[in-house]
């Protein structure tokens, strides 16, 4: 197995090989530089962009957004997903009313958040909790309904309290459903950051992304798109980094039983 936060070499080479690939070909087109400008166009702009002009700002806001939501998300999805998982009672009351609202695209809730909070950030954010919660509850409620009732009735039987058992037996039994639920959502986070910046932001880079396809600005386009793929891939770097030192001890166990 690849140890976590290690680069795959075959991939980045395939997305070397894409982008030499759209270079060739564009710079090898007039007609096909208005929709695919070349890339080292596009790079030679967001240098420009980052530096020189106010796509820093953009970048920054839409961070700020991105971390507000996702945080708040990851904090509420566990609280209610532990609290539904370790109660049958309360998750028989609440599974309609989950079932119901989960498969809602969340794209289509913009509208009413508009209507009760405006057009500021405390829209786009709660937009974000509201999408990202979604993968953390259902993964968090699953691990907690996962784990091995013995093992709670051992612990009440050697003396531990509900927030002992919590902390010693419920949270690190349902840690890699919690971790799989989080990664999951730190893409719709971004997802949901630029669509709302790009239908209500005066900045970020959704509303940046926009504005420079108005104005056919196409490599100031690609740039700011170029710029939430790396924020994309970085996040999902520094979570897998993470991830391999918080749950380290589970990835010890499964290799051992597997051997």
């Amino acid at each position: 197995m690849k140890p976590p936060g290690r680069i795959n070499l075959p991939g980045l080479v395939t997305l070397l090989a894409v982008l030499l690939l759209w270079e060739g070909f564009s710079r090898g087109s007039a007609s096909l530089q208005l929709y695919f400008p070349p890339v080292s166009r596009i790079l030679v702009s967001l240098y420009e962009l980052m530096f020189f002009r106010e796509l820093l700002g953009h970048l920054l806001a839409t961070l700020g957004r991105f971390a507000a939501g996702y945080l708040l998300a990851a904090v509420l999805a566990v609280f209610l997903g532990i609290v539904l998982g370790y109660s049958r009672l309360a998750y028989s009351f609440s599974e309609a009313l989950i079932e119901f609202l989960r498969p809602m695209p969340s794209v289509a809730i913009i509208p009413v958040a508009i209507l009760f909070l405006g057009i500021a950030d405390a829209m786009m954010v709660a937009v974000t909790v509201y999408a990202c919660a979604w993968p953390v509850l259902i993964n968090t409620i699953d691990g907690v309904r996962n784990i091995d009732r013995t093992l709670l009735h051992t612990g009440r039987t050697f003396g531990l309290g509900r927030w002992q058992a919590l902390r010693k037996i419920v949270l690190p039994g349902a840690s890699p459903y919690i971790v799989t639920g989080l990664r999951i959502s730190l893409a719709i986070a971004l997802i949901l950051v630029t669509t709302s910046e790009m239908v209500v932001g005066g900045s970020g880079l959704g509303y940046f992304i926009l504005d420079e396809e108005r104005s056919l600005q196409t490599s100031n386009m690609y740039a700011g798109i170029f710029l939430v793929a790396l924020l994309g891939y970085g996040a999902n770097r520094l979570f897998v980094l993470v991830e391999g030192r918080v749950i380290a001890w589970h990835r010890r166990m499964t290799a051992g039983e597997t051997v």
